[in-house]
């Protein structure tokens, strides 16, 4: 098995393509949710904002687990040592898992109080802490799902992805519509038959992929049950480089569920405009989440190759080809934002109000395309801790913005969106001068 990659753009595209498509089924998922909970009303709509953006503060904190592990087993795959990619595979499962643990018991013991602090609606706090109660118990498979993202990515093999995500595509969509609305003979659950339906997606989704990896012999090739044996060294080190990750991510999150909460001041409508935001962001900005998953994998092989002096070309040429995509899926947006906004079934009045979101929205999407890639970059170098300088001061800048626009003038949602450009300026302007400065070079994962 080769797991040394090269820089051009067909190395490019074939590893990022397909973790594009493995992104677009579960943004997919989200989306189905959202239309299938928007018929409920649109007090579920909004609940749905406030609840995924809880969710996904966990399961972001395992995305920064999973990119830590990504550039380890990268690094490993441009040394040629697959036994030591399977050492770290084994102990990022365990240590997911211990985490993941930790999620359900900050749920059940400290959110439902800050919920209902800062929820200015009871109803919808009600309804949200509900919600969180069956859906968190999804994060140990969520988690396990991350980590075949790190072996797989991390190891050149993408094409692999399809499997596991289809799946849970399909059972999510057939559940979604049966626990929801009480069809195809199943329980009529309400808001939270979307919960439900959305764990079994990721259990079912959880055995395919771990099925094609059995069947397909990767866990020979990297002697998974080899060694089995806990060693403290490897735990360390993967903690050492996920870490910064893990808060980097995890503040970045909870600082957009404070711009969530900040938006549900603005009243009902407000909020569900903004989840249905969130929807067309996560559908439209998985190309540039794939190209920066992409530039991870690709800068940590190449620097463990030994070419250091072929990493900002390549950058420059992942960033060249996410731009170019998101231009395309910009025009669109921006062509007719109408259609998009229509599948919510909320009225005219709604779309009329959400325009104005969409177009401050779409110009996010274009900064993102290489704001993201620049800072994932930074991951790959193995500098996690300069990962988590950027975000740090990214979000302090990000915070004050939401607060003085939302909160202290109290002007419209239109300009709390734009919060998403001084976010992606910062973040980007930070990485591109440190990766240009060259300060990486040299930098050793023991």
């Amino acid at each position: 098995m080769e797991l040394r990659i090269g820089t051009g753009y067909r190395q490019i595209l074939g590893l990022a393509l397909p973790i594009s498509l493995a992104m677009l089924v579960p943004q997919i998922n989200f989306i189905t949710n959202n239309i299938f909970l928007s018929g409920l009303g649109q007090q579920e709509l909004a609940s749905a904002g406030i609840t995924g953006v809880y969710y996904l503060i966990f399961a972001v904190v395992g995305n920064g687990l999973n990119n830590g592990l990504q550039a380890l087993i990268a690094r490993r795959a441009g040394q040629n040592l697959p036994k030591e990619i399977g050492k770290l595979f084994f102990h990022g499962v365990w240590i997911a898992l211990a985490i993941a643990g930790l999620g359900i018991l900050i749920t059940y013991t400290a959110a439902p109080g800050v919920l209902r602090a800062t929820i200015h609606d009871k109803g919808i706090a009600e309804q949200v802490i509900d919600f969180l109660m069956i859906r968190i118990w999804g994060l140990p498979l969520l988690y396990l799902y991350a980590m075949r993202n790190a072996l797989l990515v991390g190891t050149n093999q993408t094409r692999f992805l399809v499997w596991g995500t289809l799946s849970e595509a399909v059972t999510n969509i057939v559940l979604d519509y049966g626990l929801i609305y009480g069809k195809l003979g199943l329980p009529e659950l309400g808001f939270n038959g979307a919960a439900y339906a959305s764990i079994i997606a990721e259990g079912t989704g959880l055995l395919v992929i771990y099925a094609v990896i059995h069947f397909k012999g990767i866990h020979k090739s990297f002697a998974f049950f080899e060694d089995v044996k806990w060693d403290a060294a490897v735990s360390k080190l993967i903690l050492v480089k996920s870490s910064p990750l893990i808060v980097q991510y995890g503040i970045s999150i909870m600082s957009w569920e404070y711009f969530y909460i900040l938006i549900e001041h603005h009243g009902e409508r407000a909020l569900a405009i903004s989840n249905t935001m969130r929807n067309i962001f996560g559908l439209f900005g998985i190309f540039s989440w794939a190209f920066a998953s992409a530039a991870n994998t690709m800068v940590s092989n190449i620097i463990g190759q030994g070419k250091e002096d072929e990493v900002l070309p390549l950058i420059r040429r992942i960033v060249t080809v996410s731009f170019s995509i998101s231009l395309i899926l910009f025009l669109m947006l921006n062509y007719r934002p109408e259609w998009f906004l229509s599948f919510y079934g909320q009225g005219d009045d709604f779309i009329r109000d959400a325009i104005p979101v969409i177009r401050i929205v779409s110009l996010a999407l274009l900064m993102m395309s290489f704001g993201t890639i620049w800072l994932n970059s930074v991951t790959g170098t193995g500098n996690t801790s300069v990962n988590l300088g950027i975000e740090l001061v990214t979000i302090v800048i990000y915070c004050l913005y939401v607060y003085l626009t939302l909160e202290y003038f109290n002007m419209s949602i239109v300009w709390g969106w734009a919060s998403e450009w001084v976010y992606w300026l910062s973040m980007f302007t930070m990485a591109f001068f440190y990766m240009r400065s060259g300060r990486w070079k040299g930098k050793k994962m023991m």
